[in-house]
């Protein structure tokens, strides 16, 4: 299966690693091999491991780059980057590309159940292993099930979503996207309903508990910077404020130095910056890369280089 993705911010990105022809670097959301193809066009002794969670995105990659030399695809989750790499003899890179969050072709293939606009079953598993959407929903409390559509969807109406969740699983079990997304629409107020889709906190929210997102961006940044080498950037695209909240901070944290209260006459806790930053503010698309795909609006891209 072709693993259509149009990558976001491309240029920007590849810029922002500041490719070396013989660097290391890895792209551990590799997708359809958009951002690795331009990275390999820069190399000539360097390597580029490609990294996925997706076999259809393995499937893809493999096809794609199987006559490049400096190619290496490996069939993982980016949080375990250190490991994989480590399996290989790899031990330091120059650039670690993210490009966080669910793609384009999940999106647009019906029966991986991220989608609240076509029926299909309510999966949502970015790595096809592991609990599905359809599980959590019809086995979590209420009180977790709001937690996630709060915390995750950042849902202004999660109490009432989770109370209707909970009494539509009395009836029969939630086994699909539309059966989810009608019951979001019929437990907000009406109101709600004609600003976009009701369902798409929910749905965010679900996939980010599915899939364990945050957590896996978190050990995932540790990991990546732990792999980067003196000078090595790590360039992360995000589409979503906790996603980019969540690398903002972390970021901040590498890059600063003296933790002191300011009246000490001298610093005695010794921290030093451990990286800085390449923007000082985020990088968006502009709008002729919007006109050619609209899901980069949200998109933001943030750079560090560690020092």
């Amino acid at each position: 299966m072709e693993f259509n993705h149009i990558p976001v911010l491309l240029n920007e990105t590849i810029e922002g690693l500041a490719v070396r022809e013989n660097g290391i670097y890895v792209d551990g959301t590799a997708g359809g091999g958009g951002h690795s193809a331009e990275i390999l066009r820069r190399l000539k002794s360097g390597r580029l491991i490609s990294i996925d969670q997706d076999p259809d995105a393995i499937q893809t990659l493999t096809e794609r780059f199987k006559k490049n030399e400096n190619s290496i695809i490996i069939k993982g989750n980016f949080a375990d980057m250190k490991e994989l790499l480590a399996q290989r003899g790899l031990y330091r890179v120059d650039g670690v590309l993210l490009d966080i969050g669910v793609s384009s072709h999940q999106l647009d293939t019906p029966e991986r159940g991220f989608s609240f606009h076509e029926d299909a079953p309510l999966d949502m598993r970015m790595s096809r292993k592991g609990t599905t959407a359809a599980e959590l929903v019809n086995t979590l409390p209420f009180e977790e099930l709001r937690r996630i559509l709060f915390e995750y969807g950042e849902e202004k109406y999660a109490g009432s979503i989770a109370k209707g969740i909970l009494a539509a699983r009395e009836q029969k079990p939630i086994e699909t996207t539309l059966q989810l997304a009608e019951i979001v629409k019929a437990n907000v107020p009406q109101r709600v309903r004609r600003d976009g889709h009701p369902a798409r906190k929910t749905f965010q929210a679900i996939r980010i508990a599915v899939n364990d997102e945050l957590g896996v961006l978190r050990r995932g940044l540790e990991g990546a910077f732990e792999l980067l080498g003196s000078g090595g950037r790590l360039a992360v695209i995000t589409f979503h404020s906790l996603e980019d909240r969540l690398v903002k901070q972390q970021m901040a944290a590498w890059c600063q130095g003296c933790t002191c209260p300011k009246d000490f006459p001298v610093c005695v806790c010794g921290n030093k910056p451990k990286a800085k930053l390449v923007h000082k503010k985020p990088v968006c698309a502009n709008e002729t890369e919007l006109t050619i795909n609209p899901r980069a609006r949200s998109a933001k891209l943030r750079i560090c280089e560690k020092l």
